[in-house]
């Protein structure tokens, strides 16, 4: 599907609820409240702070300009959820031996691994419902289709449109 930016669309015939990116958006969004849910209540959490957890989790010895990378957060929100997860001892700054500006970030050993071992489960419980409204030959056309819509997202992004 190839479209110009000229292409005689108005803005009155915008139609925001079949707009793509407002549909992902909110389509993002509410599963990642749905998800919310499980850590919020329980480890007062924003959702940025349990990104940044589940990557460390995954990816250990980031930094944040890293973590800013592998979410797509900007800075800021990663400054400020990188600090509180640092407060809230989730996380530890570790001190790197071949390069002592680098800050690198790691889960802590016993509460930040705790926080994940009692999370994770219930996020992989919220993805089965969302996958069991999917058939068995939908969800990988689904998981590629995502990936197609990053790659290309990524490339015109870089090209500034």
């Amino acid at each position: 599907m190839k479209s110009s930016l000229n292409n005689g669309s108005k803005a009155s015939d915008f139609e925001l609820e079949q707009f793509l990116p407002y549909r992902l958006s909110l389509l993002s969004n509410t599963v990642s409240q749905g998800i919310a849910q499980i850590y919020q209540k329980n480890h007062q959490l924003s959702i940025p702070e349990w990104r940044i957890m589940a990557v460390l989790g995954r990816y250990p010895d980031l930094t944040a300009s890293q973590l800013c990378e592998r979410t797509v957060m900007d800075k800021v929100t990663v400054s400020r959820a990188v600090n509180s997860l640092l407060e809230k001892q989730y996380v530890q700054r570790i001190i790197d031996s071949t390069d002592r500006r680098k800050r690198p970030l790691r889960v802590t050993a016993k509460k930040g691994k705790a926080l994940l071992d009692e999370v994770i489960p219930f996020a992989l419980l919220y993805e089965e419902g969302l996958k069991n409204c999917l058939s068995a030959d939908e969800w990988p056309q689904l998981n590629s289709l995502i990936n197609k819509l990053f790659e290309t997202a990524t490339s015109l992004n870089s090209n500034h449109l």
